[in-house]
């Protein structure tokens, strides 16, 4: 009864009754431009959603387990794999990092075995590790199917049951493609040596996993989420579609996939990507008709990305990481992998590891989301996202079907032209400042210097093949091109001088410093601050004193007016820009004029900008 009364206290408002205030409170205003998000993925979000927005979404009526996944695979609780993927060649130091992850919370490795030759090599490799206990993931740029025989003769060697050890290898059909921009093998070769790979691991490995689609590929190249996800769908069904033509059942190969994803920052978006993945993969194995439903869930292994990582504010790098880790989590991934935060400029080594590791370990251990399953469920929004972002890219799967499949898409350029569609739109994004990387385009550290702690060679570097025959994906992250910038700046030797002339209207003259002190800051420029003058002569005198290389007036439209003519006058020839914050329009002519050289403001290119500054000052 007390509940019944508060509720007729509180009774339920209308959609209607929303929108009516919502318009009223907009005062005019454009509903769309205002308050519709317009993804990048191609579809909008609206500012609010309710329980009426999931009435059409069929899925709701499932539970964590069942068919099709999309709330994941466990009915009780949400337990990953913590994974350390060690990048180093050595075998003694490799195991040596191996056996401290281990000793330090992983449960899962990722191993480089790209230096191992023989049973011997793998054997120390895998030194003191229980490969009946630990999941072993198994990366290198050589034949896959002589690692795995290395791999199990090592195993046996040292008394363990290669029945009981699971993990991977993670071969993908499709990587040397993308990064090099040729296939290695024919459609008949690629389908005996898969063929070969199913085979091999039923016979010694049932509990691994060999067929890899990298999602991360599309996703550091700058791909948007509908892309990442629906062009891996392409590439899986792929591979199930030419092995069952090859005799295999769709059972046998479906157990053998993994879908390697990279998780970005965009929070709510990542976590609707991952539980889309399940649900759109189930409902492609479906067409297959397993034997068993449970062929129909996909594992699927989350790696942090790297196209958002930045070289400067490099700290900033560990919030990234860490809510691509929280989104990987709650969306129920099989096993994460956190990229440490200082990769971007310096090899792995036991910090940044402990501290990626540690990142898992706190949100398992303190944030308890392994105690949850699927704690996403029922939000109207992320419901909504994920069945956008699935209706998005089953379009997009069906796009790639009608060109007869993912190898024949990327054959035809298909894959690499809306790739980079996407990135350039995303770079843009980033030159204008409409995307904020914190610390690199927006609000850096004026005092920090990177330079020397640079490491040559940290990041793998792919040049397409001499013999290419198409176009390759450009692994790379969004901040370089504002990070070659300042990198420019201080190996020149020199570190130009901004005078920033404030005047007039303290609020509007704070803004605009603050504003002009962000973008001329990003390059690496030494930025003159100043309290405010009484009058234009006054800061023309501070500017040549400070021996100034560029100088900003920073004031309101209206008193550009007042000042503008005889900062002009007392500047033009002895610096070598003069500059406005702000862009008057009706006077930006009469400005140039007077000699004002360039105007900085909301809608500049700043990257673009900050280049020609660049040239100006002899930097680059």
């Amino acid at each position: 009864m007390e509940d019944n009364r508060l509720f007729e206290e509180f009774p339920p408002v209308s959609t209607e009754k929303w929108e009516e205030v919502i318009v009223k409170d907009l005062k005019g205003a454009d509903y769309e431009k205002k308050l519709v998000w317009k993804t990048l993925e191609g579809f909008n979000v609206k500012p609010y959603y309710r329980a009426e927005d999931l009435n059409e979404l069929e899925y709701l009526n499932t539970n964590p387990a069942q068919f099709p996944f999309v709330r994941g695979m466990q009915a009780d609780g949400n337990v990953w794999d913590i994974r350390q993927d060690i990048e180093e060649k050595d075998l003694e130091k490799a195991n040596a990092v191996a056996l401290n992850a281990l000793q330090c919370g992983a449960n899962a490795l990722g191993l480089n075995v790209s230096e191992v030759q023989t049973v011997d090599d793998m054997k120390l490799l895998l030194r003191d590790v229980n490969p009946e206990c630990i999941k072993i993931h198994l990366f290198s740029t050589q034949d896959y199917r002589r690692v795995l025989e290395l791999f199990v003769e090592a195993v046996k060697q040292a008394g363990y049951d290669t029945k009981r050890c699971a993990g991977s290898v993670c071969f993908d059909p499709n990587r040397t493609a993308l990064l090099m921009g040729r296939y290695s093998r024919s459609v008949d070769d690629e389908v005996r040596y898969e063929v070969g790979l199913v085979r091999y691991a039923e016979r010694e490995l049932p509990l691994f996993r060999v067929l890899t689609i990298g999602g991360e590929l599309l996703h550091n190249a700058g791909s948007n989420l509908t892309e990442e996800l629906g062009f891996t769908l392409a590439a899986a069904n792929d591979v199930l579609a030419r092995l069952t033509d090859a005799g295999l059942s769709v059972d046998q190969v479906a157990r053998r996939v993994v879908f390697s994803f990279a998780t970005g920052s965009n929070y709510f978006m990542e976590i609707a990507k991952i539980r889309a993945a399940r649900l759109l993969w189930a409902r492609i194995v479906e067409q297959y008709h397993p034997d068993s439903v449970a062929e129909c869930r996909v594992f699927i292994q989350a790696t942090t990305c790297r196209w958002n990582l930045s070289v400067y504010d490099a700290y900033v790098n560990m919030l990234r990481t860490t809510t691509e880790t929280m989104s990987a989590a709650i969306a129920g991934a099989d096993s994460i992998t956190v990229v440490a935060f200082d990769r971007p400029y310096k090899e792995n080594d036991e910090f940044g590891s402990r501290i990626a590791r540690n990142q898992q370990i706190l949100l398992k251990e303190e944030s308890y989301l392994d105690k949850i399953v699927d704690p996403a469920a029922g939000s109207y929004y992320i419901e909504n996202l994920t069945d956008k972002l699935a209706g998005q890219a089953w379009q997009l799967f069906l796009e790639v079907e009608e060109k007869a499949g993912f190898r024949k898409a990327v054959e035809q350029g298909f894959v690499q032209e809306r790739v980079g569609a996407t990135a350039r739109k995303r770079d843009m994004d980033i030159a204008t400042r409409r995307t904020t990387i914190l610390g690199t385009n927006q609000y850096p550290n004026l005092n920090e210097r990177v330079r020397e702690k640079l490491q040559s060679n940290v990041l793998e570097k792919y040049v397409p093949m001499s013999e290419a025959q198409f176009a390759v994906l450009r692994q790379y992250r969004g901040s370089e091109a504002f990070e070659e910038l300042r990198l420019a700046t201080e190996g020149s030797g020199m570190r130009p001088k901004v005078f920033l002339l404030t005047y007039g209207n303290l609020a509007m003259r704070k803004a605009r410093s603050g504003f002009a002190t962000n973008f001329f800051g990003v390059a690496g420029y030494e930025i003159i601050d100043n309290a405010g003058f009484a009058t234009a002569a006054e800061g023309v005198h501070a500017a040549l004193v400070a021996d100034a290389d560029i100088v900003v007036m920073c004031s309101s439209d209206d008193e550009y007016a007042e000042i503008a003519q005889e900062v002009c006058q007392g500047l033009k020839g002895k610096v070598k820009s003069i500059v406005l914050a702000g862009y008057p329009k009706e006077q930006v002519e009469t400005y140039r004029e007077m000699g004002v050289d360039e105007f900085i403001h909301i809608k500049t290119n700043t990257l673009e900008c900050l280049r020609e500054f660049q040239h100006l000052m002899g930097i680059m």
